[in-house]
């Protein structure tokens, strides 16, 4: 029988592999769609994001999180939720689809009225699979999962560049974002074994609301905080600026959610199983802290050093403005896993509400600061977006340090031997590299001398992550 330990390591190696192949393909698909779209075609998907993500924590209201934190769920929990999901998702359809015509006055595009109609059908698709994905979860099935997301994400992507090469502009971003919804929700049904019968009770929905709907208000302040840029770029500044900021966020993200998806694959459910054994829930969470550093900030402040070559040469010089907005969205995407770890754990001790008032004041603060500097320009509006969400890494600390006793030295003693390597790596990398004229060897050479001088810093230094994740992998190829 598997150790905690095993299955934990499965989990994130599969969680890993699921984010790392949906990653890659976004990056080799994003280059082909960057080159065949315009910025004014991802700023016109990018001001409805924010509407999207709210209407499925509206829909999904929490639920998956009230799940898996249930010591053990049974059929009538899965299946109320299941039927509630169903039920959310066609009365909030339909409340958007009448505001349609709102969203495009506030953004000044008509246009917005027929695509926003069009790209809320993925909520709707989505409600078919979210007990779905709570089950597999909690039975810890991450390898299956890592399946669903991979295949999803490679047929969803073929879809949108047919589309876009064929001259459909946004509309190819819209269908990629609902085919892969779809074909997702298709394949959790096929690899679950868990199925809805026609004979509910909603009783299970009433004992988990108090939980779930604290979850899905901080949910969606979450999605708030992350897509509100797109929004009031949108209106302050219309539909191509936006575009070049989102394409910024879509590279720095497709980093910072591969780790933070990484770890959200298996942390509450490991942390959940040790709620009765304290001192060992906080030894996993530690060790959880430090892997999160190990992975995250070498690889964004890696991508931030070489964000100007990269986006030149892979989506072409019309994206340089996007260019110059990526180094500062890197450095704030580095300590998003580990925003994303903390909050993890503050949930996992069934304080939803401590979750949920501080994402709230997050959310307020972070629209305060925007509406309030968006004349200032968008490099201001980004840069104050960056260094508020580095500073509420340590208010989520803060929590975890009153509920689990996770010190604030303990915290920076896991962080920052991680994040000082890697910076300190991509200062002398950059030193290096700085009288590279031609992009081509300027990028290949600073990763390539950025990889090494990091392996060669952790092996030095003995660090203890680098030798269990290469004992693990090893452990895999026999």
């Amino acid at each position: 029988m598997e150790t905690l330990k095993e299955k934990t390591a499965k989990g994130l190696f599969w969680g890993g592999m699921n984010n790392g192949v949906q990653q890659l393909l976004g990056l080799a698909f994003g280059i082909i769609l960057a080159r065949l779209l315009d910025a004014s075609d991802y700023g016109m998907t990018a001001m409805l994001a924010i509407f999207s993500v709210i209407a499925n924590e509206l829909q999904s209201s929490g639920f998956k999180t009230g799940l898996i934190n249930l010591k053990a769920p049974t059929h009538k929990d899965f299946n109320a939720v299941f039927w509630f999901n169903i039920i959310a998702g066609a009365v909030i359809y339909l409340i958007l689809f009448f505001c349609a015509p709102l969203i495009a006055d506030y953004c000044h595009q008509p246009k917005l009225i027929p695509l926003s109609r069009y790209v809320f059908l993925g909520f709707v698709f989505s409600s078919f699979g979210i007990a779905q994905s709570a089950y597999m979860t909690k039975q810890m099935q991450i390898k299956q999962i890592a399946k669903c997301g991979m295949i999803a994400t490679l047929m969803s992507s073929i879809i949108s560049v047919i589309l876009a090469a064929l001259g459909f502009g946004y509309w190819a971003l819209a269908t990629q974002y609902l085919a892969y919804i779809a074909i997702n929700t298709l394949l959790l049904w096929y690899f679950s074994e868990w199925r809805p019968t026609i004979k509910v009770t909603f009783e299970p929905i009433r004992r988990l609301f108090p939980f779930s709907f604290k979850i899905m208000v901080s949910a969606i302040f979450t999605q708030v905080n992350n897509y509100i840029m797109n929004l009031l770029l949108g209106h302050y500044y219309g539909e191509t600026n936006t575009g070049h900021y989102n394409q910024a966020y879509l590279w720095s993200s497709k980093c910072f959610l591969f780790v933070g998806n990484m770890m959200r694959q298996v942390d509450q459910t490991v942390l959940v199983g040790l709620h009765d054994e304290r001192e060992r829930q906080l030894v996993v969470l530690r060790k959880m802290v430090r892997f999160t550093a190990f992975i995250a900030f070498p690889m964004l402040f890696g991508l931030g050093l070489v964000s100007h070559e990269f986006i030149i040469l892979a989506i072409g010089e019309k994206w340089t403005f996007s260019a110059s907005l990526l180094p500062y969205l890197c450095f704030c995407g580095a300590f998003m896993p580990l925003s994303t770890l903390l909050t993890d754990a503050i949930i996992s001790q069934h304080r939803s509400d401590l979750y949920l008032w501080s994402t709230m004041v997050l959310g307020i603060l972070q629209i305060i600061l925007l509406v309030g500097l968006w004349h200032q320009g968008i490099y201001a509006m980004v840069i104050a977006y960056t260094l508020l969400n580095i500073v509420w890494v340590f208010v989520w600390h803060f929590f975890t340090y009153r509920l689990m006793g996770y010190g604030l030295l303990a915290f920076l003693k896991d962080i920052m031997p991680f994040g000082l390597a890697a910076g300190g790596v991509m200062v002398v990398t950059g030193l290096m590299t700085q009288s590279i004229e031609n992009l081509w060897v300027l990028l290949l050479s600073r990763v390539l001398i950025a990889v090494l001088l990091y392996y060669s810093v952790m092996r030095i230094s003995g660090a203890v992550i680098l030798k269990e994740c290469l004992t693990f992998i090893l452990s895999k190829r026999k």
